[in-house]
């Protein structure tokens, strides 16, 4: 019996190819509606995912962004950084400002504007998002994360 065929009881779960296509069509889903909105907002593709990385900042580590952790973060020069980090400045989207207790530290701060922003041009993302996510039981949508956690842990380790 071939895998995947009719009469087999293995599905797209246990096939890798399977998975591999649904991540890139995710992967390109994003991709499209990232770049949409960096052309909306003439942005160039780097500012969204440096604009995603310092609004998920605290949320993964507990953490601000810092300009030295974008720069990890994104695989990018110091320069490289520094002039994305001007045009997001410049664009209203961000606010560098410096650490009380060390002021050679500087915290990246998504602006509220921006957030508001951002939260209306992605919000058919997120009811996407939302309306998938009640096709799934609570323990379901555990395993899923589950998932998604070991598959980006996997990912950090292969830099």
């Amino acid at each position: 019996m071939q895998p995947n065929s009719p009469d087999s009881h293995e599905g797209p779960a246990s096939d890798l190819q399977a998975y591999a296509v649904l991540l890139r069509a995710l992967n390109s889903e994003f991709n499209r509606i990232a770049h949409s909105f960096a052309q909306a907002n003439e942005l160039h593709a780097t500012d969204v995912h440096a604009l995603a990385a310092i609004l998920d900042a605290s949320a993964t580590d507990g953490e601000p962004m810092t300009p030295s952790r974008l720069r990890e973060r994104l695989d990018l020069t110091s320069g490289a950084v520094t002039a994305c980090l001007d045009r997001l400045e410049r664009a209203g989207h961000i606010s560098r400002t410096r650490e009380s207790t060390d002021r050679r530290v500087v915290h990246l701060t998504y602006n509220a504007g921006a957030r508001a922003l951002a939260r209306e041009y992605f919000s058919p993302l997120a009811r996407s998002t939302e309306a998938a996510r009640q096709k799934f039981t609570p323990e379901q949508l555990q395993t899923i994360a589950d998932f998604l956690q070991a598959l980006n842990s996997e990912l950090s380790n292969e830099r």
